[in-house]
C-alpha cells in the first residue's frame, strides 16, 4: 500500500525528493518550510511551515528534502513523526546494505553490498558507495562522489560531486571535502578539503 508522505522543504533538492517519492510508488501528501513564499510546488501543496508537523503526524510519514545537514539534525531531534526512507527505483541497493531512518537514495546511485548508511543521510544522484563503507547519520554524499571499499565517513560530513575517497579511509565527522576532491589519507581534522589530493583549507 502506498504511504503518505510529507516532504520537509519546498526548495530545488525537496523537488528532487519528491520526485524519487512518487517514482517509488508512494504519494507526496505536500510540501512543509520555513522559508518558501510558495503555494505549492508542480500541483502539490506547501501546507505550511515546520511547525504544523504536528498536524499531519498521524497520518503521514516525513522525510528531508533539505540540504544543510545541521538543520536536518536539529529538526529531527525535535519531531516526533514516523521517518520515511526513500529509495528511488533506478537506484541499486546491495545485498546487505542497510539504511537509516530518513535516509534519502536518489537516482542512479549505487550502494553495494554490506555498506552501511545512518539517519537521514542524503546519497544523491549516481553516487556511489561501495561495499562495507560506513556513512553516518545527517552526512551528504553529492552527486557522482565515489567511496571506495571499507571507507568510513563521520557524522554531519558533506562529500561534495565528483569526489573520491580511496578505499580503507576513515573520514571524521564534520569535514566537507569540496568537489572534485581526491581523498588518498585519512582525515582526522573537521574542516574544509579541497584539492588532489586534498589539503585542508585555512
Amino acid at each position: 500500500m502506498p504511504e503518505q508522505v510529507m516532504v520537509l522543504g519546498a526548495g530545488g533538492h525537496g523537488k528532487v525528493v519528491a520526485d524519487a517519492v512518487l517514482a517509488a510508488g508512494d504519494t507526496v501528501l505536500g510540501f512543509l518550510d520555513d522559508s518558501s513564499e510558495k503555494r505549492s510546488v508542480w500541483d502539490l501543496p506547501v501546507l505550511g511551515t515546520f511547525s504544523a508537523w504536528e498536524d499531519y503526524a498521524v497520518r503521514a510519514r516525513f522525510v528531508f528534502g533539505l540540504g544543510d545537514n545541521t538543520l536536518r539534525r536539529r529538526l529531527a531531534e525535535r519531531m516526533r513523526v514516523n521517518w520515511h526512507t526513500a529509495v528511488h527505483p533506478s537506484a541499486w541497493v546491495g545485498r546487505g546494505v542497510v539504511l537509516g531512518e530518513g535516509t534519502v537514495v536518489l537516482a542512479g546511485a549505487v550502494l553495494n553490498a554490506d555498506a552501511a548508511v545512518g539517519a537521514h543521510c542524503i546519497i544523491n544522484p549516481g553516487a556511489i558507495i561501495e561495499h562495507d563503507c560506513r556513512v553516518g547519520a545527517y552526512t551528504h554524499i553529492s552527486p557522482r562522489a565515489t567511496l571506495c571499499g571499507t571507507v568510513s565517513v563521520g557524522k554531519e560530513a558533506h562529500i561534495g560531486a565528483g569526489a573520491v575517497v580511496r578505499n580503507n579511509l576513515r573520514i571524521c565527522s564534520y569535514t566537507v571535502v569540496g568537489a572534485g576532491g581526491v581523498v588518498v589519507r585519512d582525515i582526522t581534522e573537521p574542516g574544509t578539503y579541497v584539492g588532489n589530493p586534498v589539503r585542508r583549507l585555512g
